[in-house]
């Protein structure tokens, strides 16, 4: 089966699907997400990921268009059109599917939706709460699987500590178990500048970053972090190589086998490929797009620099 790429919002961060970010109040969440909506609508880097550009819409249920429109004036001069706020939106059984299924189809280039917070659009747990999460994050889950986007959803987190942050999400295993993404951000206090985002996910590698909200630019930066896979595809002098073949030459059409042989490492083309499959979502978080094409008996790859 010819079965299309995963699409990311943010490439080895935020990929297509249903996605929870959660956190102790005026942790920084909004700011954060802010800062994630504008970057991927300008189709700049979000820290040291690579971003799609595409049409994003913010359901930011909490607040005013006034406290909106002072947070993006702190953080650029112009936010651009393809930047989409909205505060009040119906609950899910009350319309909000097929609103966003309309936006959807007026901004086909939509990539990304952000509600904050979840809580705001659901119609009340009811008695089975495991029930109740599963199905209301089923119903946003329909609808990022079959457009191909990605769906954010703020949630708070519970007081009661646990080792694993993950399991510090309100509400029950129901909402973190229908998601394709945990996102959860941690302050030692409220008054810190200093924060851990831990992430974990279907489609991305677990991983634990440093940042630091700077009050000056109001924007939280990248510290530190990285992925166990990213940290071994740095150590492959093979991929190494690679990168560099493709900071020269930008582009690669043919086999594997001729591909392995221009970097000179005594790869086999199977070789290759197979470090190619591994390392896929890492290469695109390197500004590398590999597409897979047959001719006849014959398997060619198609790599891009896109950085």
């Amino acid at each position: 089966m010819d079965l299309p790429p995963l699409r990311y919002a943010v490439h080895g961060f935020l990929p297509q699907g249903l996605h929870i970010l959660s956190g102790q109040p005026k942790a920084g969440k909004s700011w954060l997400l802010h800062q994630l909506g504008l970057k991927v609508s300008e189709g700049k880097k979000f820290w040291n990921f690579t971003t799609e550009k595409g049409t994003v819409l913010y359901l930011c249920l909490e607040d005013s268009f006034v406290r909106v429109q002072q947070r993006l004036s702190l953080l650029t001069e112009e936010a651009p059109p393809n930047l989409h706020f909205a505060i009040m939106a119906p609950t899910l059984s009350d319309g909000l599917i097929p609103q966003i299924q309309q936006f959807i189809a007026e901004h086909p280039d939509t990539i990304l939706v952000i509600i904050d917070t979840l809580q705001k659009v659901r119609d009340g747990t009811g008695e089975n709460y495991y029930a109740s999460d599963y199905k209301d994050i089923g119903r946003l889950k329909a609808i990022a699987d079959e457009k191909a986007i990605a769906i954010l959803c703020v949630q708070h987190l519970r007081k009661q500590f646990d080792s694993d942050p993950h399991l510090m999400v309100s509400g029950s295993t129901g909402l973190t178990g229908a998601a394709d993404g945990s996102y959860v951000l941690q302050k030692p206090d409220i008054k810190s500048t200093e924060g851990k985002l831990y992430v974990r996910g279907r489609d991305v590698e677990e991983m634990v970053l440093t940042i630091h909200f700077n009050t000056d630019t109001c924007q939280w930066e990248f510290v530190s972090g990285d992925t166990p896979m990213a940290d071994a595809m740095k150590s492959d002098s093979d991929m190494t190589a690679l990168i560099e073949f493709l900071k020269r030459t930008r582009e690669y059409h043919g086999t594997a086998s001729e591909l392995a042989d221009k970097l000179g490492k005594g790869m086999t083309g199977n070789v290759l490929s197979r470090k190619l499959n591994r390392y896929q979502k890492e290469l695109r978080g390197q500004g590398i797009t590999i597409e897979r094409t047959r001719s006849g008996i014959q398997r060619e790859l198609h790599l891009t620099m896109t950085q």
